[in-house]
């Protein structure tokens, strides 16, 4: 496992996000409206929206392109519709707000 460093709690505005790439990843972060920061694949299962573009509403976020909803926690797709996205651990640093990523193998 591999731990990296991608960034600050504010450099990601609160119910808003932030794409970091990690070698053919692409992994949206996400900051929820109490602060704490997930980290899901930037993809939809449904049809490879981008989710970072989408709407945070609680710990889920509304993919732009047909609104499917998806739980940023478990990276599982709500009913009606069904699928799984990635998800990845994430360590805030709570003194110095850094933001770390922990991902399998190495890059």
């Amino acid at each position: 496992m591999t731990k990296i460093l991608v960034g600050k709690v504010t450099d990601i505005d609160v119910k808003g996000s932030r794409i970091v790439r990690m070698g053919d990843k692409e992994i949206a972060l996400f900051r929820l409206s109490d602060g704490e920061v997930l980290a899901v694949e930037n993809k939809c299962p449904h049809k490879g929206g981008v989710l970072s573009e989408g709407m945070v509403c609680g710990s889920k976020v509304h993919c732009p392109l047909h609104d499917w909803r998806i739980d940023l926690h478990s990276g599982t797709v709500q009913a009606p519709d069904h699928g799984h996205v990635v998800t990845y651990e994430v360590e805030v640093d709570s003194s110095s707000g850094s933001i770390y990523l922990t991902l399998e193998g190495s890059l």
